[in-house]
């Protein structure tokens, strides 16, 4: 049979009352089984055809992460640029970024601009034609300073 052990208590008083001993017993019983991580397939009988069917298996997470690894999509290179526009248009910016966050979708001025291009290139040739010749050409380069 199995043998009775004794252990004192780490604490002495436990809200002002002395702790009882505590006894522990060994318990003689069958080891738990531990559970296999992927149960196995099972064969199951389709009713309308009487043929064995074989169950799929789980997914595991490893080759879910494979998976997802393999489908990386490079990212696009990104090339940084400057230009000059005029305050009246800059002003235009602000205010569909503004028109943006109402609508709750906050953009970046970067964003709105290549959104702008995006619907350029939609445009036909005419369309697209008559929106060049509405924007007036501007000297180009950094502004001078006024004093």
């Amino acid at each position: 049979m199995a043998a009775l052990k004794k252990s004192t208590p780490l604490s002495t008083k436990v809200a002002g009352k002395p702790a009882a001993p505590v006894s522990t017993k060994r318990i003689a019983s069958k080891p738990l089984l531990k559970k296999p991580a992927v149960a196995p397939t099972k064969r199951i009988v389709s009713p309308a055809t009487a043929k064995p069917v074989q169950a799929t298996k789980p997914t595991t997470k490893a080759s879910v992460v494979k998976e997802i690894k393999v489908e990386k999509v490079k990212k696009p290179k990104l090339i940084r640029d400057s230009f000059t526009i005029p305050k009246a248009e800059y002003v235009v910016i602000e205010a569909l970024k503004e028109r943006a966050g109402k609508l709750s979708r906050a953009a970046k001025k970067s964003e709105l601009l290549r959104a702008g291009i995006k619907a350029l290139a939609a445009m036909s040739d005419a369309a697209f034609l008559s929106a060049l010749t509405a924007v007036p050409t501007i000297k180009t380069g950094r502004p001078s300073t006024a004093a």
